[in-house]
């Protein structure tokens, strides 16, 4: 059974999320204020947590850094849940380790497809394995094997292909990739990023087209059949 913890102060947000969730197949954990969820997620070390930015007792910033200081919970994939669609929140919660941001109001449907695909990561991604059809890369040794053999990458082309994949299907901002990778602010103009994905195309021989370019966007890994 695949848990979720809500971190919400909004008792009908709290509903309206929970009962989207079939009660046989998830688990649900629910906090009001920010020190309760920093308890429930070292407690109950879901597989994915939902977390309200403007909280009582202590706001989700401040969930956040508890949360990564901590090795049981820093790998916990983490969805922002905010009123607020300004665009420095977003890159502030994204740079703090968020895995992805829901702004209010929201679609139940589109947040409950975002949550199922985090907890598959954890469940994939279980002893810093993450598989995805012919991939198979070892978070703690930085290995990279394609279909069974072993592809030299160097740290950060490691990092670059584990986000894109992870997000397979999704768009990947520039900046955001800029900022997560290297630290630049958006507003460096660099080719870095750029080089980096025509050499990780290169290592990655006929599976280098699933990196798509999105001209003027960023970047996009194209859904494995298999997946």
């Amino acid at each position: 059974m695949a848990t979720l913890l809500i971190v919400e102060d909004e008792p009908d947000v709290r509903e309206l999320v929970r009962m989207n969730f079939p009660e046989d197949e998830w688990e649900i954990f629910e906090a009001a204020d920010g020190l309760e969820g920093v308890r429930l997620a070292r407690e109950k070390l879901p597989n994915v947590i939902l977390l309200d930015l403007m909280l009582p007792e202590m706001d989700g910033f401040g969930v956040f850094a508890e949360l990564k200081k901590d090795p049981a919970t820093e790998c916990i994939p983490l969805i922002m849940l905010t009123a607020k669609s300004l665009e420095e929140d977003r890159i502030l919660g994204l740079g703090l380790g968020a895995d992805d941001y829901v702004t209010k109001p929201f679609s139940p449907k589109e947040l409950v497809l975002r949550i199922k695909n985090l907890a598959r990561r954890t469940e994939r991604g279980q002893g810093g394995v993450f598989v995805a059809g012919p991939f198979r890369l070892e978070r703690t040794t930085l290995k990279f094997s394609l279909l069974d053999e072993v592809i030299d990458l160097t740290a950060t082309e490691f990092k670059l292909l584990l986000i894109l994949i992870e997000n397979a299907g999704r768009e990947q901002l520039r900046g955001d990739l800029l900022r997560r990778i290297w630290g630049y602010d958006e507003r460096i103009q660099t080719r870095t990023l750029d080089t980096h994905v025509k050499r990780l195309r290169e290592k990655l021989g006929v599976y280098g087209d699933c990196i798509e370019t999105l001209r003027g966007v960023g970047y996009m890994f194209r859904p494995l059949p298999t997946e």
